[in-house]
């Protein structure tokens, strides 16, 4: 038998912690025949989160739990978990439900079937996220395969199947601010989607705002390419063409017609609109070099407070 190691980031979900362990142990033990243990990481949850993840524990110690001393984020809570599985798969899930337990033996039986794939993520069948998170889903599956050279068909998601050696990789990375989908595109291109049933949110609503979703995608494309230095490189390019056009034509005009150019409100807002270019590049460029600022700190992913992971 093989033990499969399911991660799950937790924060503020005492509402559905009970039924997730319940519903996995029962798939787990009916359906899939197989080992496993559940590894808890509390993201810094602000109510009984922890405590039911204790109880949880004292109930069943294939459960192992991890408090982090802060709210780091879903990464670096994966990441967390990811240093103390002990399976040979890992599964990745959230803790509110909508990753539904029963999906997980079609995963399950694609990796047993399938020896050459080393990553299986869920696809969505009528996802079930607010409009401000489809649109934003979109334009990142978009923006992802123009900058890591991702087939545009695959879907990135949260509920994940991972061989072993690549989740040990993944701990290795030293990078600022990991995102697993795209440390997992760049270590290996054996991964393939599996369609499952999206659940609706039992309780409270995601943490993924519109504010949120769009500082993540800002953070990919400024770090994974260099297409915002190229686009306003090319504008200044283009511009730079332009008026040496109008240069030679205003010149034509005025030396054959003796016709000047006149009108100091379209110079003005020329002006302005190159001044704005000039703060919005030197905006972009602060931007890199913050980034790399920070990857230079090497700050931790994460602080672990306290740990219950023994056997």
């Amino acid at each position: 038998m093989s033990l499969y190691s399911v991660v799950v980031p937790v924060y503020n979900s005492e509402h559905t912690l009970g039924e997730l362990y319940t519903r996995l142990e029962k798939v787990f033990r009916e359906t899939l025949k197989e080992d496993f243990e559940l590894i808890l990481v509390d993201d810094g949850s602000k109510d009984r989160s922890y405590e039911i993840m204790t109880e949880l524990r004292e109930k069943d110690h294939r459960v192992r739990i991890i408090q982090m001393a802060r709210n780091f984020g879903q990464h670096p809570a994966l990441l967390c978990g990811f240093a103390h599985v002990k399976g040979e798969f890992v599964v990745t899930m959230d803790d509110d439900l909508q990753h539904q337990p029963e999906e997980l033996p079609k995963m399950v039986r694609t990796m047993q079937e399938r020896p050459d794939v080393d990553v299986i993520i869920a696809s969505y069948e009528g996802r079930k996220h607010g409009p401000i998170r489809k649109l934003g889903t979109k334009f990142s599956v978009w923006a992802t395969s123009k900058m890591l050279g991702k087939d545009p068909d695959l879907q990135i998601t949260s509920y994940r199947l991972i061989r072993r050696f690549l989740v040990d990789a993944m701990v290795k990375t030293n990078t600022y601010l990991p995102q697993i989908g795209n440390l997992l595109i760049r270590s290996s291109n054996r991964i393939i989607n599996v369609p499952v049933q999206h659940a609706d949110r039992a309780y409270g609503k995601s943490g993924y705002s519109f504010k949120r979703l769009l500082k993540d995608l800002i953070y990919d494309i400024t770090t994974h390419t260099a297409f915002p230095l190229l686009l306003v490189r090319n504008i200044g390019i283009v511009s730079f063409l332009i008026s040496v056009v109008l240069s030679v034509c205003y010149l034509v005009r005025y030396f054959t017609l003796g016709i000047s150019v006149q009108g100091w409100t379209s110079l003005m807002l020329v002006m302005l609109a190159f001044f704005g270019l000039i703060l919005l590049s030197i905006g972009i460029m602060g931007i890199y070099l913050m980034n790399i600022l920070n990857e230079a700190k090497k700050m931790p992913h994460y602080v672990i407070r306290r740990e219950d992971t023994d056997e």
